[in-house]
């Protein structure tokens, strides 16, 4: 009797399998043989590879927001914003060896983020909550995704980016968008999206229960929590502004509205009493990275027995 699609695509997954374990399974023991060590599970790369992505991310946000504070008391000039980051750090002695690093750790984090929606890697399962969170794992997946690129990306251009932080590249990016069918709100519902991402940092930081997830010991859950709170906070805050800004180019059918991450904070800066409101969120900021390099040493990575698609 012929296999139906569904049983052919089932017998062609098991067979994938069987194959992929007797394939490690021969690698693993001519990497014995070699070294006299047994090769680590696949689990344990991947818990690795999401630690590394996690310190990946931590220096990111930490060194944004001491660009953004550095600016706010006027050492130096504008704020940066995660391509700004960048581009100063291939600057800096070793700075494509740095960045190397960076973007292999940010391609390791877009996996972890892979394996939280799509594997469930953290357990939560299918309530309408738990899917939220994974849908927000996933767009943030993407996100450090195109971050990562860039990255490899900017390492070819050094010196050729303009220092507005990508603020004509986002120009850029709205205008890509209002070309588009019903591109005024398709830019609308994206800066409803970032001021939503706005307001859930800012919910999570007062009311997420951050020492769930991690593996220390209760005083140094103690000593570290506070600085999640502060971080989710003080980035859902800075989301605010540039959500703002892309509506406004959205209703307004004007491109140049739109601004980058580190556009937005110089706009904020501008207004009354702005150096403070800019030096308090560029330290929570620094706090949210300074959690997430906590996280690539403490966070629970409970990796699933069977890496599949749920």
């Amino acid at each position: 009797m012929p296999m139906t699609l569904t049983q052919a695509i089932a017998e062609g997954r098991r067979f994938g399998a069987r194959a992929g374990r007797r394939l490690g399974r021969r690698l693993g023991r001519r990497l014995e043989r070699l070294t006299g060590r047994s090769m680590p599970s696949i689990q344990t790369l991947l818990e690795w590879a999401a630690r590394l992505g996690y310190g990946a991310r931590g220096f990111v946000y930490f060194n944004v927001g001491l660009a953004a504070l550095l600016a706010a008391v006027d050492i130096t000039g504008d704020s940066l914003g995660a391509g700004g980051i960048i581009e100063l750090t291939a600057e800096q002695p070793f700075g494509r060896v740095w960045l190397t690093l960076l973007g292999a750790g940010l391609w390791m984090f877009v996996l972890w983020r892979f394996l939280q929606s799509v594997v469930d890697a953290d357990h939560e399962g299918w309530s309408l909550k738990a899917i939220g969170m994974r849908a927000g794992q996933a767009l943030s997946g993407v996100f450090y995704g195109v971050l990562a690129s860039s990255v490899f990306e900017l390492m070819d251009e050094v010196g050729e980016v303009d220092a507005d932080d990508g603020g004509a590249e986002a120009q850029q990016q709205a205008g890509t968008v209002m070309d588009m069918p019903y591109g005024d709100w398709l830019l609308i519902g994206a800066g409803l999206f970032i001021l939503a991402m706005g307001v859930g940092n800012i919910i999570k930081g007062v009311t997420g229960e951050f020492a769930d997830s991690l593996a220390c010991d209760r005083k140094t859950c103690r000593r570290v929590v506070p600085l999640a709170r502060a971080g989710y906070a003080a980035r859902g805050f800075a989301y605010l502004p540039m959500g703002v800004f892309v509506i406004l180019a959205g209703w307004r059918t004007r491109a140049e509205e739109a601004r980058s991450f580190g556009a937005s904070l110089e706009l904020l800066e501008a207004q009354p009493f702005g150096s403070w409101i800019v030096g308090f969120t560029a330290l929570g900021i620094m706090a949210f990275g300074a959690f997430a390099l906590v996280e690539a040493r403490w966070r629970r990575i409970r990796m699933p027995r069977e890496i599949k698609p749920r």
